[in-house]
């Protein structure tokens, strides 16, 4: 038997609100270079962007029953993360999903699976992160677990883990540290905001980043 899961621990309004301001490479750098899923998980749209608690589901490969049934429970804001086994030969959502998704107000999909009706999604603006894009139909055969612990991307989603994705990929944020993280977030934009403004000033980049010891240590001589 298999129970179904609803409840989640999300986090606030505003812890997601905090998170959002950020991308998901300035997240992954201010936690520490940690939460970075896969790069081989990419937008079916380079525009499309999302950020919300993950609402996670175990599909078998080439079935999507269970993620049918995510999209029944999940609720809106929420980002249903699909793990599937990495199988790449599979569409198992499309644009017909994407309407479902959007009618109940869902915040976006990850999945390690591939979709399908690309251009109808593209049209429709729901953030869809995949695997692959396949046309090959899928099965509605077998149960799995929904919000449990799942990997995807190489990386461990926990129901209620912030999920971020933008043109050049995804980053997880553990709902407890999603505070600190949005603290670190912006102190590193704002120094980065900084290092622009002395390049404007007429600042070499050695001299921003005090590479000029480094550099001198490790035996770089330039030459005239």
């Amino acid at each position: 038997m298999i129970k179904l899961k609803q409840k989640i621990d999300r986090p606030t309004k505003e812890e997601i609100a905090a998170i959002s301001r950020f991308s998901p490479a300035t997240l992954h750098e201010a936690q520490g270079r940690r939460g970075a899923l896969s790069s081989r998980l990419k937008p079916i749209d380079y525009r499309m962007k999302l950020c919300g608690p993950a609402f996670t589901v175990k599909c078998a490969p080439r079935d999507n029953i269970m993620l049918q049934v995510a999209i029944n429970y999940a609720q809106p804001g929420d980002i249903i993360v699909v793990s599937a086994g990495e199988y790449e030969e599979a569409g198992s959502f499309g644009d017909v999903l994407a309407n479902a998704c959007l009618a109940k107000g869902i915040g976006g999909l990850v999945t390690d699976t591939g979709v399908r009706d690309s251009l109808q999604l593209r049209e429709l603006c729901f953030p869809v992160f995949s695997l692959s894009v396949c046309i090959k139909g899928t099965v509605k055969e077998t149960l799995g677990a929904t919000n449990d612990p799942v990997m995807v991307g190489d990386e461990i989603i926990y129901p209620g883990d912030i999920i971020v994705g933008d043109a050049d990929g995804l980053v997880v944020v553990r709902k407890s540290e999603a505070r600190e993280v949005a603290k670190l977030a912006q102190a590193r934009e704002d120094a980065e905001a900084g290092y622009i403004a002395a390049y404007k000033s007429g600042k070499t980049v050695v001299e921003v980043s005090n590479l000029e010891g480094v550099l001198r240590a490790k035996g770089l001589v330039v030459e005239d």
